[in-house]
Formats: structure tokens, C-alpha cells, sequence
């Protein structure tokens, strides 16, 4: 926890950007019979049945401090799929930075060795010298900014029937450029000498 929280409390330096990195998905869900539309003084209905089309998984790439967010939408959530995020980040978003300060939680493809599984050893090694790793605790998910963008994405994007994954990523992409056009930061307080007072109870009693 303390690891992260110091991750937070560094200058910016746009040479060394943090980016938090978090997942979730989305139930594709399709309308089997026309919507009501809206009127004055009454809200749209909707049929209680749907026609339901899988899921779709969103990676959110959050830079805190750049007021920079882009959601990746796959298939599936796999040490491949995440290996090649992690490629996108490093190549195609941040190919300038000198090194990537990543934060993510510790599921079990949050790892290097997911680097291996999807590229030759040569680029793999490239790929994980470019990222500074750092995860947070376990039950700790929430120290990930990343995971509060993606609430904000959800409440703002994903709280409706969305029938199909063209269309996920077509809203997703207007949401991101929408925050990303306002530069929308993450203005985080909490640090380690919050977390030595109010978790107190987490920390081994000398």
C-alpha cells in the first residue's frame, strides 16, 4: 500500500508518467422490442426483455497527472490480450516516455511473464524494461485510480443497453475524447501518513 501511495505522491515528471491500469466488462445487451422515447415530465421505457450478445472487456489506461485516459475494448481478458495492451501503451500512447510507472492491481496476468506468453523473448524483454511495476495490495484494488475512472465510465457511458461491441467502442471512444478534451485529473489526497492513522489496525503491533 505504502509503495503505491508514494507512487502518488511523486513530482510530474511527463519523462516518467504514471499510468493505472484496470479492467472490467460489459454484458452486450440488444433491445428486442422499440424503446419509448422520452417525454416532458416522463423517462424513456424500456421492454423488460433483451436479447442478450455476449460480453465485451474494456482496459482502462488512466495517466492521472495528464489528465489522459484511454479504454481498450477486446473479446476477451487474457495474458495476451493484456500483453498487448501493455504494447500499445508503451509504443503507440507513450513511445517518448523514458520509463512507464505502471499501477495495477495483483490479478494473476498482471505479471511480466504475460509479456512472454504473447511476443518473442527479445521484444518481451524490451516491453518490460519499459515499465517501472507496481501493484496494490491484496483487497487493496482501490489504492488503482484507475478503478475510479472506470467507475466514472460506467456511470457516464456503460449504464444502458448497448447491443453490440462496434457500438461499446464507439461510445467509449466519445466518452474518452470528451474527458481527454477537458483534461479531467485525478486529484488524489490520501497518503501514507493518512494510511498509518486510519488503517492503523493493518499495521503490525511493536
Amino acid at each position: 500500500m505504502e509503495d503505491v501511495l508514494e507512487v502518488y505522491q511523486r513530482p510530474h515528471d511527463p519523462a516518467c508518467p504514471v499510468v493505472c491500469v484496470d479492467e472490467t466488462s460489459k454484458q452486450l445487451v440488444a433491445e428486442t422490442r422499440v424503446p419509448i422515447r422520452a417525454k416532458p415530465g416522463r423517462i424513456a421505457r424500456h421492454d423488460y426483455e433483451y436479447e442478450r450478445n455476449g460480453t465485451a472487456n474494456l482496459f482502462m489506461m488512466f495517466a492521472p497527472l495528464e489528465g489522459w485516459r484511454h479504454v481498450k475494448v477486446t473479446d476477451r481478458h487474457t495474458a495476451i490480450d493484456y500483453a498487448h495492451m501493455l504494447k500499445d501503451l508503451s509504443d503507440s500512447h507513450f513511445p517518448q516516455a523514458r520509463k512507464i510507472v505502471l499501477v495495477q492491481d495483483n490479478l494473476n496476468i498482471h505479471k511480466p511473464a504475460s509479456l512472454y506468453e504473447a511476443f518473442p523473448p527479445s521484444e518481451a524483454r524490451r516491453l518490460v524494461e519499459r515499465f517501472e511495476w507496481h501493484y496494490t495490495p491484496k483487497h487493496g484494488s482501490w489504492l488503482d485510480m484507475a478503478e475510479s475512472e472506470l467507475s466514472v465510465l460506467s456511470g457516464q457511458c456503460l449504464d444502458r443497453r448497448i447491443p453490440d461491441k462496434q457500438m461499446l467502442i464507439e461510445e467509449v471512444a466519445a466518452w474518452e475524447r470528451t474527458r481527454n478534451r477537458d483534461h479531467v485529473k485525478a486529484n488524489w489526497h490520501f497518503t501514507t501518513a493518512n494510511a498509518r492513522i486510519k488503517l492503523k489496525r493493518l499495521y503490525p503491533a511493536l
